[in-house]
């Protein structure tokens, strides 16, 4: 489990494999010491395993594997060399919990339609960026819910349709990858849980 709140933007040094499994490498700032072999990661939205950990100067170096249903359902399959990507370590008994409850189960892709600057203050812009959903997911969203994308906690603003609207603070814009998004970008989509499973046992009762 995770919270979406971002603990460090790291960098793809290689992308290995075809097909249904690539091999990624990771450069990150954590203590190399403090991952243990087999632990989650989440890496701009998707739970990866660390299948090796090196030491690297000022950090570390992670591989994980992708699989056929993270390259089907999420940008993985895109990520090149130089990419930077959200990560979190998983939730520990006892953390705070200050974004949301994430699993790292990726729903979909979300497409960026707009982005606009809302406030111009002394730490800088306010971003509102406006969202296509896919259709099939576009019920789960609500105003004033929550929503991760690419591994990023954020409360939605509106909902209209399968459009949807988010504001990043200028410190998430820049701890995070989103100062970097643009319009047409695609961005990975976790719906929240409580509203998954609500819909599920309101079909059930049909």
């Amino acid at each position: 489990m995770f919270t979406g709140l971002v603990s460090d933007v790291g960098t793809i040094l290689s992308v290995s494999g075809e097909g249904d499994l690539r091999r990624i490498a990771i450069r990150c700032a954590y203590d190399p010491a403090g991952i243990a072999l087999g632990a989650s990661i989440a890496c701009s939205g998707p739970c990866l395993t660390a299948v090796s950990i090196a030491p690297d100067e000022g950090g570390a170096v992670f591989e994980v594997d992708a699989a056929a249903e993270t390259l089907a359902r999420t940008n993985v399959g895109a990520w090149a060399p130089g990419r930077r990507i959200n990560l979190e370590r998983s939730l520990k008994i006892g953390d705070e919990l200050g974004g949301h409850l994430v699993t790292g189960h990726v729903d979909g892709l979300a497409e960026i339609v707009a982005r606009d600057a809302v406030t111009d203050g002394a730490w800088g812009p306010s971003e509102r960026f406006t969202l296509r959903a896919p259709p099939a997911l576009a019920k789960f969203i609500a105003e004033k819910g929550s929503v991760c994308l690419d591994g990023t906690s954020l409360t939605v603003n509106t909902v209209d349709g399968d459009l949807f609207s988010v504001l990043l603070i200028p410190h998430t814009l820049q701890v995070t990858t989103w100062g970097e998004r643009r319009k047409g970008d695609a961005v990975n989509l976790e719906v929240d849980l409580i509203a998954r499973y609500a819909a599920r046992l309101s079909e059930a009762r049909v």
